[in-house]
This record gives structure tokens, C-alpha cells and sequence, in this order.
């Protein structure tokens, strides 16, 4: 065997290995940290009578959340950088999951607004985290497909947990508490658990993977340090600087206003549709758009990573798709409009890990860190932003369907800043 040959099988060796030893942990934190960011949509109507929540407190309660995970994105990531995954990610897996089962315990709109604005403090370095931990284990050609699995996390736990949160939902009453109480408590706990497991488990960086030998290790260095010498910049303040880096995160912050202008009212809206209030049946309707959406969350960055050139043109299919599944869902009956969110959810959640491939193709050390992190902070900011537009676009036209046309709109203007990659190099880099 030659030395080409014996170097592509160490390396090969060291990124199964890392695949098999992070991507299930990566994945399953996220279908944790997922079920706790968004079972707060399933809380919505019985918050309302129990603590006299008005829609206006709640959608600024939904947002604050992403507000506070914007302030603190960016700080986050470089401190992740600096100390490690091991130590950063135990830590605000444990502190997200205490916050969000203390949710279970507000009495007022005031202390549900507080509740998620720290719950956006505690998650504000998680995810921007496993997405630099992909970047520092994972090469290019592999990095799409991890992080599909990482965002399959989202669709499983939109599908599995939107009627276990229904279940809970159901236990109203038991020891004299309501069944959001029992929902938060329970769906937090988890978190708390993986976050110390996590701190065992997790190696900072491949040159101290334990699970790696000598060889391994430098095989994958030596891969990720030439993709690193290819890259704009390493320098924080130039990759804040770069206008690339600032069309990448308007890009995610267009994707997220629309993502989670969708996500927090899905179960009202399926309920609606039905003609019926939430329960578990409504639930499990509910989560018919997220089980498709695991199908092309699955394939289709794959399908990118066999053909990195079309990964722009993939990206604006899928934005697309969700945009034209946005707008029929506004005005068809109840069967068309579940079918046309099924096309959002595919287009919404797929889109998502071809592009986190972008970032790393232009940035490199630090300032991967801090350019990850300030696409996160947009997305944090636009996320925060979308719950309000549905609902005071609504309110302005005095409509039920204006909000949702306004996010596909969005959405379309989301496939057109995605397009204008095609004459980026760093996008096909």
C-alpha cells in the first residue's frame, strides 16, 4: 500500500470513528434541547387561562428567548473556543434544562418572559457550539451530512415530542398541578442528565480524542489544517468585517424569521384546522409535517455532499418548496393544508445543514468561531422577531392568513439572497 493510500485509510478510520463517537451524542442533545425550546407552543392555550397569558405576552415570551440567545451567541462561542467543548456544552446543557423545568413553575406573565429570556441565555452556546465542534472534527466533504443528523434532531423531536407533550398535557390535575407544569418539568429534567454525561464523554478537539489513535489523529489534523489554509481569514475582527460573513447571516436570520414564525403556532394552527382545541390527538397531527421532514433532513444534505457544486441550488429548492408550502397552507382546507406544511417542514429543515457547510469554507480557528456565532446571533435576532410578525401582521390585516403569506414571502426572499451565492466563490470553495 502506498503512503497516499495507507494516509486516506487513516483518515477514513478517524472520521468513522469520530462519526460513530460524537454524531449520536450531538444529535441526541439536540432532540433534548429542541423539545424544551419549543413545548412551550403546546403550554399556549392552558398558560392562557391558569396564568391569564394574552398572545401578545406569549409571542414576546417566545421571542425574548432567541433575544437573549443573540446577545450572548457570539461570547458564547469564543469562550467554547477558548475552554472547550467538554466543559462549555456540559454546562449549558445542565443550566438549559434546570431553566426550562422551572418554567413549569411561573405564575405570571412577568416571570414567563423572565423564564425564557434566561432559558436564551442558558441555550445560547449550544448550538453555534456543536456547530464548531462538527467544523474542528469533521472535514468538508463530511461536514453536511453530520450535521444532518445533528439538525434530524429537530424533526424527531417536533414528531415525537409533539404527543408526549400532548400526553403531559393530559395529566391536568394530578397532585393539584396543570399538565404544562408536569410538561416542563418532565421534558426539562433530561437536559440536566445528558449534561453531565456529556462532560465525561466529550474530547475537546481530535489531538485529545481518546477514541483516536496517534496515527488517526494526524491523518485528520493534516486533512482539517489544509482545508483551515484555504480559508479568507482566521482573524475575529476581519471575519465580523466580511461582507461575506454578513450575506451568510441575513441569509440564516431570513430562514429563522420564517422557521419559527412557523414552528410556535403549528399546533394552534393543526387544532384550527381540525375545528377542535390541542389535545393529544391534535398533537399527533401536529407532528405529521416534522416526520416528513426527517426524510430530506436525512437525504437531501447528502445528497448536497455528493455534489458540493449544486449545494446553492439545492438550497434555494428548499426554500422554495417551504415558501410555496407556507402560502397554500394560508387558504386550503384541512388535508391540502397538512400536506403544504409537510413541503415547509422538508424545505425548512433540509436547507439547514448545507448551509452550515458555507461558513466553515471561508473561515478558519477563532474566527469560525466568531463567524458561526454571529450567524446564530442574526438567527437568534430574526427568531425573536418572527412570532411578533405573525401575529401583528395578523392583527393589522385582521386576517387569520395574513401572517403566515407574510413568512412565505420571507421565505422567498430568503431563496434569493441564497441564489446570489452562485457568484460567491466561497460558496462552491
Amino acid at each position: 500500500m502506498n503512503i497516499t493510500a495507507y494516509n486516506n485509510q487513516l483518515l477514513n478510520s478517524a472520521i468513522s470513528k469520530s462519526w460513530k463517537r460524537l454524531v449520536p451524542l450531538m444529535f441526541l442533545l439536540y432532540f433534548i434541547a429542541f423539545i424544551d425550546r419549543v413545548n412551550v407552543g403546546f403550554a399556549k392555550t392552558a398558560m392562557q387561562v391558569d396564568i391569564s397569558l394574552s398572545d401578545s405576552a406569549f409571542a414576546f415570551g417566545a421571542g425574548i428567548f432567541f433575544a437573549a440567545y443573540a446577545l450572548f451567541g457570539i461570547p458564547a462561542n469564543l469562550i467554547l473556543n477558548k475552554i472547550g467543548a467538554q466543559k462549555w456544552l456540559s454546562i449549558t446543557t445542565i443550566l438549559w434544562g434546570v431553566l426550562s423545568a422551572l418554567t413549569g413553575f411561573v405564575t405570571n406573565e412577568t416571570q414567563f418572559i423572565i423564564l425564557r429570556f434566561l432559558l436564551g441565555l442558558g441555550e445560547a452556546g449550544f448550538y453555534p457550539g456543536i456547530l464548531l465542534l462538527a467544523s474542528i472534527y469533521f472535514p468538508n466533504k463530511v461536514r453536511g451530512s453530520v450535521i444532518g443528523i445533528f439538525v434530524l434532531g429537530v424533526p424527531l423531536a417536533l414528531t415525537l415530542g409533539s404527543p408526549l407533550s400532548g400526553a403531559l398535557l393530559e395529566l391536568n390535575g394530578w397532585l393539584g398541578r396543570p399538565g404544562w407544569f408536569w410538561m416542563f418539568v418532565i421534558e426539562g429534567l433530561p437536559a440536566v442528565f445528558m449534561g453531565i454525561f456529556a462532560f465525561f464523554y466529550l474530547d475537546d478537539n481530535p489531538s485529545k480524542a481518546r477514541f483516536l489513535t496517534q496515527e488517526e489523529k494526524d491523518a485528520l489534523n493534516a486533512q482539517l489544517e489544509s482545508e483551515r489554509q484555504k480559508t479568507e481569514t482566521s482573524s475575529v475582527t476581519s471575519a465580523l468585517k466580511s461582507l461575506n460573513v454578513w450575506h451568510l447571516a441575513l441569509i440564516y436570520g431570513t430562514i429563522q424569521i420564517s422557521v419559527y414564525g412557523l414552528m410556535f403556532f403549528l399546533p394552534s394552527q393543526v387544532a384550527a384546522l381540525m375545528g377542535s382545541t390541542l389535545g393529544f390527538k391534535e398533537s399527533l397531527v401536529a407532528a405529521i409535517p416534522w416526520a416528513c421532514s426527517a426524510f430530506g433532513v436525512y437525504y437531501i444534505p447528502r445528497i448536497a455532499d455528493r455534489n458540493p457544486k449544486n449545494r446553492v441550488k439545492i438550497s434555494v429548492m428548499c426554500m422554495l418548496a417551504a415558501a410555496i408550502g407556507l402560502a397554500v397552507s394560508a387558504y386550503a382546507g384541512p388535508v391540502l393544508a397538512i400536506a403544504a406544511l409537510c413541503l415547509s417542514a422538508i424545505g425548512f429543515l433540509s436547507v439547514q445543514p448545507i448551509f452550515w457547510t458555507f461558513p466553515a469554507q471561508i473561515l478558519s480557528g477563532s474566527a469560525l468561531a466568531a463567524g458561526i456565532g454571529f450567524c446564530t446571533t442574526m438567527g437568534a435576532f430574526c427568531s425573536f422577531l418572527a412570532p411578533m410578525i405573525r401575529v401583528e401582521v395578523d392583527q393589522l390585516m385582521n386576517s387569520t392568513t395574513a401572517g403566515l403569506v407574510t413568512l412565505s414571502l420571507i421565505t422567498v426572499v430568503s431563496a434569493v439572497l441564497i441564489s446570489v451565492l452562485k457568484s460567491n466563490d466561497s460558496a462552491e470553495r
